[in-house]
């Protein structure tokens, strides 16, 4: 049963927040979705948007500034929390990069996180029929987004189910999780040390390993003035692969932007963009 939290008027739309009861975490969730005016007399395409480390269901509705974007194109918006909250296991909050707000989109296997933190298989599945079964969204007209972790989950979550995501876009991904500082600590703690486990939450490999390609092409936009994209992004990698598997791929470069949020409202409305001329040209 959903639980409607606050409800605010926006660009003659609804921004709502919601929270329930999840059988797959385990824990109430809580997450935000943006409807539309044009939500009010049928059914509309959604973007979900995956947040990165540190962030919650708000922080993609109150800083990106997407509503203005998303009612020009008659598109909701979706967006989870990064992390359960409330399992209460220790050491879980001692870190900002693992642990709350950080559940990187994957399923744990290992204990004590394999209990609550099963993130994909809740937004894949739960959190999607969810928002099907109880808004005017239309079923077989998603497209998924992220920022930096959410970047990663967005894509990987777009390879490995897209018959369920029909478009996809990232902004400033970590791209080759198994390559990184980021991607090691959460994947070894979530999922154990054998790494042809990781292969299946890793952009990069399943691309190279001949994931189905998205016609339409991943779009990815990259601050050249990101702190982290040295050690942790790799978009090089996934440049790369996507070159080689004959994926296509536009990366685009932009100098002098960082890796925050005034960096995501600069160009978010290409993002909403990319989606809604996917998703609204699918006859579902």
């Amino acid at each position: 049963m959903l639980e409607l939290l606050s409800s605010h008027a926006c660009f003659g739309g609804d921004q709502r927040f919601y929270r329930h009861e999840s059988s797959v975490i385990g824990l109430p969730m809580k997450f935000s979705v943006f409807l539309p005016p044009q939500a009010s007399e049928t059914k509309v395409p959604a973007l979900l948007y995956l947040a990165g480390l540190t962030c919650t269901e708000e922080t993609f509705m109150t800083k990106a500034g997407a509503q203005r974007f998303a009612v020009e194109h008659g598109i909701a918006l979706i967006a989870p929390d990064t992390s359960p909250r409330g399992a209460g296991i220790q050491g879980e909050a001692d870190a900002w990069d693992f642990g709350l707000g950080a559940g990187f989109y994957v399923d744990a296997t290992v204990s004590p996180w394999a209990k609550h933190y099963r993130m994909y298989t809740y937004i894949v599945d739960e959190l999607r029929e969810t928002v099907i079964r109880n808004l005017p969204i239309d079923a077989g007209r998603l497209g998924i987004c992220g920022h930096s972790m959410g970047g990663h989950g967005a894509i990987v979550l777009a390879l490995r189910n897209p018959d369920v995501f029909r478009s996809v876009s990232a902004f400033a991904p970590i791209a080759a999780p198994s390559r990184c500082p980021w991607g090691e600590k959460a994947f070894t703690r979530y999922l154990g040390d054998d790494r042809e486990v990781w292969r299946r939450y890793d952009a990069s490999v399943l691309v190279a390993e001949g994931a189905r390609k998205f016609e339409a092409g991943i779009l990815i936009d990259q601050g050249m003035a990101d702190q982290f994209i040295a050690n942790q992004l790799n978009p090089d990698v996934l440049e790369a692969v996507c070159r080689d598997a004959g994926q296509p791929l536009t990366l685009r470069r932009h100098e002098n932007y960082d890796h925050g949020y005034y960096f995501i409202q600069s160009f978010i409305a290409d993002h909403v963009r990319h989606h809604a001329a996917t998703l609204h040209a699918l006859n579902c």
